[in-house]
């Protein structure tokens, strides 16, 4: 089914070093943007994360630290992405929780501003969960009917997601062609950062999602333990997170 789009949508996936938000970085990303008239551009960069690939994890997607020993940083291409992603909503699989922080915490690192939190994103792998529950190669071939060769590739398990989409909209009646309805579906909780360490409850308030204190709200627990805030800013929290605790605690706390 072809895709009803008001804005450009970038498909992405991104290899990196490991799977901490906080501290590993992107060694590859791959995009395909898909233009409201059906037009397809694709992109792929190789990107020097300045930091050590493992060996267990050039395994997985085969991407040593002599293959990106020339490439770019991340800051290098930071600007070049966010010129070709302005005005373009996103999708991906395990977007949500992986890919999307971790590029958030790239162009943080890179001082560039870019809110992707403005975008509608579509996880394409929570769709998958909540009908089917498999593996990207497995929702491959159970929509596409195709085996998915050199799973790991940024570029092919991008083109991939792409495919599964369009699979998926054909397969259930239920699900709108919207990337707004699509992007709510495809979302497990309203997150307030990228991690999800902060969510909104039924009320609108926002609420940690994990620890000692899950569940309650973050003004209540900054107000009876203010050293709260000092654990999780030199903790190892993705930055975005420690960016929007703060906000919340300046918007709570520093009133006159």
């Amino acid at each position: 089914m072809k895709l009803n789009l008001k804005n450009p949508l970038i498909f992405f996936d991104l290899e990196t070093t490991g799977m901490n938000i906080a501290s590993d970085r992107i060694v590859e990303i791959a995009y395909l943007k898909i233009y409201p008239d059906g037009r397809e551009e694709i992109m792929t960069y190789r990107v020097n994360p300045t930091i050590p690939i493992p060996k267990d994890i050039t395994e997985i997607h085969g991407i040593s630290d002599e293959d990106v020993k020339d490439a770019p940083t991340f800051n290098e291409i930071a600007k070049t992405l966010v010129k070709n992603f302005e005005g373009c909503d996103f999708a991906g699989f395990n977007s949500n929780k992986f890919d999307l922080p971790l590029l958030a915490e790239e162009f943080l690192r890179a001082n560039v501003d870019f809110d992707l939190k403005k975008r509608k994103v579509i996880d394409v792998q929570v769709i998958f969960y909540k009908k089917e529950q498999r593996t990207l190669s497995a929702a491959y071939r159970f929509y596409c009917d195709k085996d998915l060769t050199n799973a790991h590739n940024a570029e092919v398990d991008t083109r991939a997601t792409y495919e599964v989409l369009q699979a998926q909209l054909d397969r259930y009646p239920d699900l709108l062609n919207d990337v707004g309805k699509l992007s709510e579906y495809s979302t497990h909780k309203r997150s307030v950062d990228f991690a999800g360490r902060i969510v909104y409850n039924d009320k609108g308030e926002e609420i940690f999602n994990f620890g000692k204190y899950n569940g309650q709200t973050v003004v209540s627990v900054l107000t009876k333990d203010p050293a709260y805030y000092s654990w999780m800013m030199n903790g190892d929290f993705p930055q975005y997170t420690k960016n929007v605790l703060t906000a919340i605690k300046s918007k709570n706390f520093n009133k006159k």
